[in-house]
């Protein structure tokens, strides 16, 4: 894509506007900019949902109590 000048893309830009026109053009870029903030927001509704099940799934006594396992490692192994 490089290897294209400015000028050619001024032409392939002219040639589509007069294939789509600006109305139709306009509305695409108006449904694809709809598309993009709806998924935006379910990303952000998703993102709260597993902060919120993640928070509540943890019993309430083990983190009051800040229990301690002991152990001891005996063989080490990288994945």
């Amino acid at each position: 894509m490089g290897s294209f000048s400015i000028w050619h893309w001024l032409i392939v830009l002219l040639v589509v506007l007069l294939v789509f026109g600006t109305k139709k053009l306009r509305n695409i870029g108006q449904d694809l900019g709809g598309a993009v903030k709806g998924f935006k927001e379910s990303m952000k509704e998703e993102q709260g949902k597993t902060t919120t099940t993640t928070t509540t799934e943890l019993p309430r006594e083990d983190t009051a109590q800040g229990t301690t396992i002991e152990g001891e490692v005996k063989d080490k192994q990288h994945s």
